[in-house]
């Protein structure tokens, strides 16, 4: 998978661990991290459910037009085409996460769904502790913001997944400033992981979701969404926290209809660019971003599913 440089994506594999001595103790809330947008889409099932969290506009469209419904719905819902391991690979180091249980499952399984239903969540947090296992200088920012027919003990399950797994990784809820690449790998942490439920408050390596925002433009206008971004930037710098930009065009329901998200994805990949630039010379706060998109160091005519910039110092 080449970038827009010819080179390997392989590259950024490593960024963090390669970057340069002055910005090890810089606290990461200062710096920008390439993320994704529905991460886990990249494996949406046509064949599955459709998801409990969807209205019952979308529940009747499905169960009147079927397998071409749900063709149509992953159109969209399928943001990212790679999975978490060339996702990896490519640099992206925030993954937005979603999780449901699924309608009758005699196995009482977690998945990340969004619409419809992806891979069992076990399978995908293997996979990623599997690279952080081979990349120990490499830190992951786990999002698990929405939760869909959940109850206590789908919850305790899924807590006790994260400690079987990651273990000794994850770094403790901690005040966002005081974390920096120095801090986590002077203590082999890799991971942090942001819980957007009450169940945050009770267990130490849950970060309180309130410690991740991730504002909402809801628009399929570039302008409205960049100037919405911009106007988020501003407020930011009096939270003290992590920090999600949104560079992502919703459309709407007609907009979906009519099967021209593709067009989206093209609109919005030059103004993000543009946006990027004109924030790196700025002296505002570097972000987490995430998206549908390619970030420009990653950008080729191949593939368009993951969002954000190289990491860079606020000046």
């Amino acid at each position: 998978m080449a970038s827009s440089h010819g080179k390997s994506d392989m590259q950024f594999a490593d960024w963090m661990a390669s970057l340069p001595n002055r910005i090890h103790r810089v606290p990461l809330t200062s710096l920008a991290i390439p993320g994704s947008h529905d991460s886990f889409s990249f494996h949406i099932d046509e064949s599955s459910p459709v998801g409990p969290e969807q209205p019952e506009t979308v529940q009747n469209f499905v169960s009147v037009f079927g397998t071409v419904a749900k063709k149509l719905m992953r159109k969209w819902l399928a943001t990212q085409t790679m999975n978490f391991t060339n996702q990896m690979e490519a640099g992206v180091r925030y993954f937005d996460l979603r999780i449901s249980t699924k309608p009758r499952d005699p196995d009482n399984e977690l998945y990340f769904a969004h619409g419809l239903f992806s891979a069992k969540v076990n399978e995908g947090l293997k996979e990623i502790n599997t690279f952080l296992s081979s990349h120990s200088k490499e830190v992951v920012f786990l999002d698990f913001n929405h939760f869909y027919g959940m109850q206590k003990y789908h919850h305790e399950n899924l807590v006790q997944m994260l400690k079987d797994i990651f273990g000794n990784k994850m770094c403790p809820a901690i005040f966002a400033q005081e974390v920096s690449l120095h801090y986590l790998w002077e203590r082999n942490y890799q991971v942090l992981v942001f819980y957007h439920s009450p169940v945050a408050l009770e267990v130490p390596f849950l970060w309180p979701g309130q410690m991740m925002p991730a504002p909402w433009a809801n628009t399929t206008d570039t302008e409205k969404l960049i100037q919405f971004l911009q106007s988020s930037i501003t407020e930011r710098r009096r939270k003290g926290t992590f920090f999600i930009s949104q560079v992502v065009l919703t459309p709407k329901a007609s907009t979906v209809v009519k099967g021209v998200t593709s067009g989206l994805r093209e609109t919005i990949t030059e103004r993000e660019t543009q946006f990027h630039r004109r924030e790196k010379k700025g002296d505002q706060p570097a972000l987490l971003v995430e998206g549908a998109l390619v970030p420009p160091h990653l950008l080729n005519r191949e593939h368009t599913d993951v969002s954000g910039m190289y990491p860079f110092l606020s000046a």
